[in-house]
Parts: structure tokens; sequence; C-alpha cells
């Protein structure tokens, strides 16, 4: 199939072959929620973290006598029961959520999320983009260019044929603007931003590796 070609002024300049088994895959809703889901339980950080009464500090010692105080058996003040000790069935840092989805159905979730944002025109190709030093001004300025010819603001994440460090330097103060790699394109980035933006050389990456 054919695709518009800009440059980083936002303007056409040429059509471009683009491959169907990458950008015109029928949609499979189901597919790409399983991943994405998968995707969102691996990248899941555990940080509330409760104390046994094997972790909490002191208790080594018997409280007092277990006969003749008049008081109920205590054996240490780690006890649950007692204030400062362990907590019973309390959340834990050791939980685990990752689900496991094969290489496969990723790739496939990839060409699928391509396929749909194309059909929506949300996915953009462009010959390259280049600065000459990595500032955040001189980046800000070519994404509004296509910013004012999509009348629209929204988030946009910018595929690369490899590492650019000069855009990622000048990229990291830009709000709702990311830069990914071809190689590491996944479902989920894909759906986290409104609009894709594609390297010419990113879509020959990506064709590499997606499309088996």
């Amino acid at each position: 199939m054919k695709a518009e070609l800009y440059n980083q002024s936002a303007k056409s300049i040429d059509q471009i072959e683009v491959s169907d088994a990458l950008f015109s895959v029928p949609l499979n809703s189901d597919l790409v929620y399983q991943v994405a889901t998968s995707q969102m339980s691996n990248r899941r950080k555990v940080i509330a973290h409760t104390k046994g009464r094997g972790e909490v500090r002191g208790g080594g010692k018997k409280p007092w006598q277990q006969k003749g105080t008049g008081r109920a058996r205590a054996g240490s003040i780690r006890s649950p029961l007692w204030k400062g000790g362990g907590v019973t069935f309390g959340p834990t840092k050791e939980r685990n959520f990752k689900k496991d989805v094969n290489k496969k159905m990723a790739r496939k979730a990839v060409c699928v999320v391509l396929s749909a944002k194309n059909k929506d025109g949300v996915l953009n190709f462009v010959d390259d983009i280049s600065i000459k030093a990595a500032k955040t001004k001189e980046l800000v300025a070519i994404l509004g260019g296509f910013r004012s010819a999509w009348k629209d603001q929204g988030s946009i994440l910018l595929v690369a044929p490899d590492k650019k460090d000069d855009l990622v330097r000048a990229g990291k103060n830009i709000p709702k603007f990311t830069i990914i790699e071809a190689r590491n394109l996944n479902a989920l980035d894909l759906l986290s931003y409104k609009r894709v933006l594609m390297m010419k050389g990113a879509m020959e990456s990506a064709e590499k590796v997606f499309v088996k």
C-alpha cells in the first residue's frame, strides 16, 4: 500500500510503499487486550509491604513468666496482638503479578495496533528528523509544525530506526512526547500515545523485526 511521506517541516514530499503485513493487518482486539494487560502487569511495581512477626524489631525475650503474674500468657512482643508487633496477612513485596505472552503474540499485537493507527490516520511517516544540537527548542519547533498541520495537540510517539542520543536528550523535557527505537516497539506504548510519527528508516527496521 501507499502512504504519504513528510519532511521534518510537516510538508508532503513523496509517496512510499509500506508493508501490508505491518500496516494493513485486520483488527484483533482480544489479542491486543491480552498483550497490553500482560505488559501492564509486568511493569507493575510492588511498593506496599508490611512486616510480619519474623521481621519486626525486638521480641527475643519472653516478656514475663508463663504463670503467676495474673496476666495473659505472652511469648514475644512481636505478636500481632501487640502494638508495634507484626502484621497478620498484610501486603508484601513478594507478590508476583507477571503474565507471560509468547513472542509471536507480542509481535502480532504491534502489527495490529500499527495497522489500526494507520487506518485511523494517526500514523504518519517522516523522511528523517535531525537537529543541529541536542536542544529542546529545535525539537519543539519541529513537533509544533506537525501539531499545527494536524490541528491536534495530543501526545506523540516518535519511532526512530536506532538510538539517536541528540533527539533523546532534546526530548526529555517535552511533555506528551517520547522517542522509541523501532526494535523496541510494543503494543502498550503504541496505545499510550495518540499519534505515532515514524521515520522512514524505522519502518524498514520494524518490518525486519515484526514481520516474520
